[in-house]
């Protein structure tokens, strides 16, 4: 039996829930979820081997910034863009809580542009009425430029199964990208990385968490159980420093320890974390 692959790029707005979806697809979590705009920086390729096919998931971040023109967003432009042009067919997932049809039809459309196939996925169907989509899907489907629909809830696993039917339908015969045992082309170092971004998004409020980097300074196995991470939280204005350490370090202590916890829950294994906050280059 002959190898088959296909690469999906998901793409849609930010909290539609693409994150949520590719670490259920995949089985494992690997791209952070966070209900804050842009969580996703860069597109992250997830892994899902079915028999003799290979499918390649590349989440990207929120299509609010398809047409972006500010200098940080159109570098986050283009990592949509570059997962667009290197996938065979395009998901596009939406919120089915928050159905805005003309925000949606103009990002279909401009995604319709490089004449690739795409699949509308609604999202969060456990949260809405029976049949609710129904309506959704005759709106969107009268401008003939949509191949098929799904209705699923990623967050809970339903209608999991007839998507990844559909994707090995469609996968061409094809020599795998990645071995049978690789689910991402994110090390465990990145993923811990974003752990921390993650965590910086939830306790650091407005524009802040996007004038940071986090930077490993040391990824060590102690020993099979146990893993010691430092990393660096680069600021880009000294007046973020007090902001992160919070009254008596309070907010970086819950950084630390939600970031921890969430390593912990990836890797199956003891981390030992220790933060540090520089200014631009300094160590």
């Amino acid at each position: 039996m002959k190898n088959k692959v296909i690469n999906v790029g998901l793409i849609g707005r930010t909290n539609a829930g693409k994150s949520t979806l590719i670490n259920s697809l995949v089985g494992e979590k690997i791209s952070i979820e966070n209900k804050k705009i842009n969580t996703t920086l860069e597109s992250i390729i997830g892994v899902l081997n079915i028999s003799n096919t290979q499918i390649i998931f590349y989440d990207t971040p929120g299509s609010n910034l398809l047409n972006a023109t500010k200098f940080v967003q159109k570098r986050i432009r283009s990592e949509i863009w570059e997962a667009i042009n290197l996938v065979d067919l395009i998901l596009f997932i939406i919120d089915s809580t928050k159905f805005n049809y003309n925000s949606i039809i103009r990002d279909i459309k401009k995604i319709h542009e490089v004449n690739k196939p795409i699949i509308v996925i609604l999202n969060k169907i456990d949260l809405i009425k029976y049949n609710s989509t129904l309506p959704y899907i005759e709106k969107i489907n009268k401008n003939k430029i949509v191949l098929d629909f799904f209705n699923i809830s990623a967050k809970n696993h339903l209608g999991l199964n007839p998507l990844i039917k559909y994707f090995v339908s469609k996968a061409k015969i094809k020599k795998w990208k990645f071995l049978n045992n690789e689910i991402s082309n994110k090390s465990d170092l990145f993923i811990s990385n974003e752990c921390t971004r993650n965590a910086l998004l939830k306790y650091i409020h407005k524009e802040i968490p996007y004038n940071l980097l986090v930077k490993n300074l040391l990824f060590k196995k102690i020993n099979k159980d146990n893993i010691k991470i430092k990393q660096l939280i680069e600021i880009s204005n000294l007046r973020y420093k007090p902001i992160i350490l919070g009254k008596k370090g309070e907010t970086i202590k819950k950084i630390r320890e939600t970031s921890q916890k969430e390593i912990e829950s990836i890797l199956n294994s003891k981390i030992h974390l220790y933060l540090k906050i520089v200014y631009k280059n300094e160590k």
